[in-house]
């Protein structure tokens, strides 16, 4: 469906009937130059009690793509999400999110820790501590929204998907589905993404972590050992969470390995019945 908030066109995936029922309300969030499509695979199999819809985050997909870079910094994105809840009237979420979805996710839960029930993280940070390695971040993310603009989107996801982070993603037999979906994109959409909510522009959470007091779930590739290594220490921060690895897997674990994904979740789900005093194994 389409909904418009504040004069943005956003895409909702979400199943109209279901939406006046009595259910607990799962946010899915996409990764960057992804879309709520990326998470169809893993509606039908959501129990019934739930009501699973994602967005396609300000400027990807078929939502605006604004040309002014305020709308997609950290306080705004957080805003529009809020506003789309608001619509719904859905006052208590639980929210997954992928990669930048998933720092999406930490962000708007730390603000709104109140309306949080559940959280699920794949492939997260929670942030650059460094000064330094924040400043080189930014110029590196700087750089790639220059590459799209002056490039092209279809360049960009040629060089993107290039990249070691997406290895065993390349492997898939719909990998070229996976890059034609993403190569119709918003250049602009994209480059003012980069620049607004570069990991190095996002705040560092680290010492925030053990502020969170609803259920986490942490996913990760075991051939990520960044982000692996980073949901270790995540882990040992956050009071009530779990960090699940999947073998064989790289960044993208939800595309790569959907059956393993989709079972993490669905144990997760089955253990959390609406009550954020669940404590996971």
């Amino acid at each position: 469906m389409k909904l418009n908030l504040d004069g943005i066109n956003f895409h909702i995936l979400i199943d109209e009937s279901k939406i006046s029922q009595k259910k607990i309300p799962i946010l899915f969030l996409h990764g960057f130059t992804g879309s709520s499509e990326d998470w169809e695979f893993i509606f039908d199999f959501i129990p019934q009690n739930y009501l699973p819809f994602a967005i396609d985050l300000i400027g990807h997909g078929k939502t605006d793509s604004p040309n002014d870079p305020k709308f997609y910094t950290c306080t705004s994105i957080v805003n529009q999400i809020n506003s789309i809840l608001n619509f719904f009237n859905f006052d208590k979420i639980i929210l997954v999110g992928y990669s930048m979805g998933g720092r999406i996710a930490l962000s708007y839960s730390l603000k709104n820790i109140d309306k949080i029930l559940a959280l699920v993280l794949e492939s997260t940070t929670a942030g650059i501590e460094s000064i330094e390695e924040k400043k080189k971040r930014v110029e590196q993310d700087f750089l790639l929204s220059e590459f799209i603009i002056n490039e092209g989107v279809e360049k960009f996801i040629e060089y993107w998907f290039n990249t070691p982070l997406f290895s065993e993603l390349k492997q898939l037999e719909n990998f070229n589905q996976i890059i034609e979906k993403r190569k119709l994109n918003n250049p602009i959409g994209l480059a003012n993404t980069l620049k607004s909510f570069s990991t190095g522009l996002m705040n560092s959470y680290w010492d925030k972590l053990n502020l969170i007091n609803f259920p986490v779930l942490l996913i990760t590739g075991g051939k990520d050992e960044k982000y692996t290594s980073q949901n270790f220490l995540m882990n040992n921060l956050i009071p009530n969470s779990r960090h699940k690895i999947i073998p064989n897997a790289n960044h993208n674990t939800h595309l790569e390995k959907p059956e393993l994904f989709t079972n993490f979740v669905l144990e997760f789900l089955n253990k959390f019945k609406g009550s954020n005093e669940i404590q996971l194994d």
